[in-house]
């Protein structure tokens, strides 16, 4: 089975309401989605996405640079196709843009790999598990006031959650804390915004809260300062979400910058980099979890024994047909069906499409 042809769709996801983080207000999320057809019917979907419309257009051009490579690629040789790629990509960089455009083409791949012979993409990889524990990543933003973040973190854990994240700072904390009670994991990310000495002193003073983690303490580059932070804490150290394939995973699991690996499906360019990050992961006795795209990244993590969490951050969910099922013990139920078990809704895409 052959690839015939790459067509991409650009859509934007507005925020009703708009995400408060950062300073920022992020108003809508923007894709480019990728299609890959074959010869006999099959069509595998892929999918990454940027917070910043404005480079979509970039984004469309890299996923569709790709075509002199994919179209004609046999389905089977999937391996084959990464190998050109990657070198066609020597003289741009392996990370960034490159990267960005590649895991879809990479994801869509997979995806019609797992169609071609009736699987599911997790049994396709050999599933360690069919189900995967879950913690929810919405509503607790910084904009958002301590009775509010109390109100959706109860909400949370009663549709099934056993986990929450919030966006740092003691008196957010413990809010949430108070709200949960003290069975539910309780997260903290503090997108890269502070000094080590910073990330040290709010670390100890966040510790009486038994956090599962404290994510993306410093600024994301700084793997010899994630080590320093994650050296001076008893609290788990989370991050990765920024890191650009199996290669920076790697150094960051050799510096010990990470006591938990969360890995980004797009910026590690796709399913391929995304399993190889994971199997570095387990080898260093490191714990796994995800970043964003749960309806791709779900069926990844069953075939890792060492994912501990997937992230629920339903950015993309109005794209697909789907949503994700909780098994009443705070586990995300991985679906069975042909490919990611998570399919595309077209009639959304045509409503959401941008030019």
């Amino acid at each position: 089975m052959k690839v015939s042809r790459l067509r991409t769709q650009a859509v934007e996801i507005p925020f009703v309401p708009p995400i408060g983080m950062g300073g920022t207000a992020f108003r809508s999320v923007a894709c480019i989605v990728a299609f890959l057809e074959t010869d006999q019917g099959l069509i595998g979907e892929g999918l990454v996405y940027t917070s910043d419309v404005k480079r979509l257009r970039l984004i469309d051009d890299m996923v569709r640079s790709f075509e002199p490579l994919v179209v004609g690629a046999d389905i089977r040789l999937s391996g084959q196709l990464l190998t050109r790629a990657w070198a066609d990509l020597r003289h741009v960089g392996h990370a960034g843009f490159p990267i960005v455009g590649f895991a879809a083409i990479d994801g869509a791949l997979l995806d019609l790999r797992a169609k071609a012979v009736g699987a599911s993409v997790a049994r396709l990889l050999g599933a360690a598990q069919m189900a995967v524990p879950v913690y929810n990543s919405t509503d607790l933003w910084v904009s958002a006031s301590l009775d509010e973040l109390q109100r959706a973190a109860a909400a949370h854990v009663a549709k099934g959650y056993r986990g929450v994240k919030l966006r740092e700072d003691v008196e957010r904390v413990r809010a949430v804390r108070e709200a949960v009670g003290p069975a539910i994991s309780v997260m903290a990310d503090f997108n890269q915004r502070l000094t080590v000495p910073e990330a040290v002193r709010l670390g100890r003073a966040l510790q009486e809260f038994n956090l599962a983690w404290l994510e993306e303490p410093v600024v994301a580059h700084d793997h010899r300062g994630e080590a320093a932070v994650a050296a001076a804490l008893d609290t788990p150290i989370a991050s990765g979400e920024s890191a650009y394939t199996g290669r920076e995973a790697f150094e960051m699991l050799e510096r010990g910058a990470v006591d938990v690996l969360m890995i980004d499906l797009q910026r590690m360019g796709g399913p391929t980099e995304f399993l190889k990050a994971a199997r570095l992961a387990e080898s260093y006795d490191v714990p796994l979890t995800s970043h964003l795209f749960h309806e791709m990244s779900l069926p990844l993590l069953a075939a890792c024994p060492n994912a501990i969490y997937l992230e629920y951050m339903p950015w993309f969910e109005p794209l697909y047909a789907e949503r994700l099922t909780l098994d009443g013990n705070g586990h995300a139920v991985v679906p069975d069906g042909p490919g990611w078990g998570f399919t595309l809704d077209h009639a959304a895409i045509r409503r959401l499409a941008v030019r």
